[in-house]
């Protein structure tokens, strides 16, 4: 639990760092994007390959440390399910945020999409078995009930 909270703490300041930092340069180059794969097409489309891995794949690999530390440190919260209900969450938070406060950073739905498929693929493959070796399942009162032998 220890190593997941200095984990989160330390991904929280890169979060930070990567999304809540000007870009006073930019400023005049960036438009928010609301419609969902706009920004993709766009990447993918009038970019260099180069570049468009850079963006594309940066913004999934910001979701990842969503999918592997949500489920250590909020046992409530495990599951794809939920994972991906609380990174939308939050991404569109620090979206919102960014678009409103940071100059030269815009609001880009297809951040949020990147992000939170990033959080998923993350989860799928170390977050759930994290989870549960950290938190194991807890047997229900019906499975106890039915498991337990009867006098008769």
């Amino acid at each position: 639990m220890v190593t997941a909270f200095a984990g989160t703490v330390l991904f929280g300041v890169v979060l930070a760092r990567l999304t809540l930092e000007p870009s006073a340069a930019s400023a005049a180059l960036v438009h928010a994007n609301v419609r969902p794969g706009h920004s993709v097409n766009a990447y993918l489309d009038g970019t260099s390959t180069i570049e468009a891995v850079r963006q594309l794949g940066g913004n999934v690999l910001l979701g990842v440390p969503f999918g592997v530390l949500l489920p250590v440190l909020l046992p409530p919260a495990r599951g794809l399910l939920r994972v991906g209900a609380v990174t939308v969450c939050l991404m569109t938070l620090v979206e919102l945020v960014q678009g409103a406060l940071v100059t030269g950073r815009v609001f880009d739905i297809d951040d949020v999409i990147l992000n939170t498929a990033g959080a998923l693929l993350g989860y799928l493959l170390i977050g759930r078995r994290l989870g549960r070796a950290v938190h194991p399942r807890r047997r229900h009162w019906w499975t106890r009930r039915a498991a337990e032998p009867r006098d008769t």
